[in-house]
């Protein structure tokens, strides 16, 4: 399933979501939901604690957009827009959050 964060990490139900990844699950952070790649964020910690597996993705676009490109984690890997419809293609089941 590919869990597409698209709300900031203070605004969206993360309890919910970490209690739906599973072990084959890649999440994508876009629009607002690129604040939870900064370095340090609960969210980032709390997923590779449940499963290390789990690859985590911010579209690039929209880091840029916010000025955040320099400050995202070393856990989360960038996307643009064909690696975005690449993840959507590779997903049939998509939750949004």
């Amino acid at each position: 399933m590919l869990h597409t964060l698209i709300n900031s990490p203070y605004y969206s139900d993360l309890s919910t979501l970490l209690m739906l990844i599973n072990i084959e699950d890649d999440v994508l952070l876009i629009q607002d939901g690129v604040i939870a790649s900064i370095k340090g964020n609960f969210i980032i910690n709390k997923i590779f604690e449940i499963h290390k597996s789990v690859i985590i993705w911010a579209l690039e676009e929209d880091l840029k957009a916010r000025g955040l490109v320099k400050q995202i984690s070393t856990k989360v890997r960038l996307v643009n827009y064909n690696g975005f419809v690449k993840l959507t293609e590779k997903h049939q089941q998509q939750m949004i959050w």
